[in-house]
């Protein structure tokens, strides 16, 4: 069922910077408390308390924090592409204009996360479509289908990482894979990806890593069947990408459940 894609996390406190990545989702943040920074190639864009900030799918940007005493309170519901398009009779929307003021979508939103834990696709369904059309109308055409990226070997690199995400990696052994030399191929997929390759590992190993704290395995366990080198190291990549610390992810999922 496609709304079995759709997650939400709360941040009650942004300690740490996110460095460059992307998600394969639109990523719509409604800010409660404090200023988010969002970091795209040729802009920052400054979202203040009330107002809701959105970020396309596999567009690469970062999330600083302004100043180590900024206190950041906000909400992030993940929406991917092939469900905003259904929801919108297979209209294919970016948002260039990233920011929405607007108080009837924040109404919508909150609504939207409050319904997301019934896990009753009818009444998400509903809340989930009066949303996105109200979204729609800050929307542009996209006349491209969003994809991984443009970079031929970007596909075949993906689908090895996934296949092997238990495993530990190298920078030669991606670079084979493209048939380039791993100077090159490290400074092409950084451009393409604004990531390092061995940096798009961790993140893609966190978000797997994310399924199995939701099968309810051990922290430790999860942490040395991705090759991580201790519970330190994964707890601090963990935070890194996602926000909270793995034990709070575990938490807000447990809380969610009963």
């Amino acid at each position: 069922m496609l709304l079995d894609t759709i997650e939400y996390i709360s941040i009650e406190n942004q300690t740490t910077s996110f460095p460059k990545h992307f998600h394969e989702t639109f990523c719509i943040s409604l800010i409660h408390k404090g200023i988010e920074q969002i970091d795209f190639e040729n802009q920052s864009l400054f979202t203040e308390a009330g107002s809701i900030s959105i970020t396309n799918p596999y567009e690469v940007h970062s999330n600083p924090l302004i100043d180590n005493d900024s206190f950041l309170k906000f909400d992030t519901i993940y929406v991917p592409n092939n469900v905003m398009k259904f929801l919108l009779n297979g209209r294919n929307i970016k948002f260039i204009n990233r920011q929405i003021t607007n108080q009837k979508a924040n109404s919508l939103f909150l609504e939207l996360k409050e319904v997301l834990d019934t896990k009753n696709d009818a009444i998400i369904e509903f809340h989930l479509s009066n949303f996105a059309k109200t979204l729609e109308r800050y929307s542009h055409e996209n006349n491209s289908d969003y994809s991984g990226l443009n970079f031929s070997s970007y596909h075949q690199i993906n689908h090895y990482i996934e296949n092997h995400i238990y495993d530990k990696f190298s920078l030669i052994e991606l670079a084979e894979i493209a048939n380039i030399n791993k100077f090159g191929f490290s400074k092409k997929f950084k451009i393409l990806t604004g990531m390092t390759p061995m940096n798009y590992v961790l993140m893609r190993k966190i978000f797997s890593s994310k399924t199995l704290i939701k099968s309810n395995w051990e922290l430790t366990e999860i942490a040395y069947q991705y090759n991580f080198t201790d519970m330190a190291h994964f707890s601090k990549t963990f935070k890194r990408f996602i926000g909270i610390s793995p034990k709070k992810y575990k938490e807000s999922i447990q809380a969610k459940i009963k």
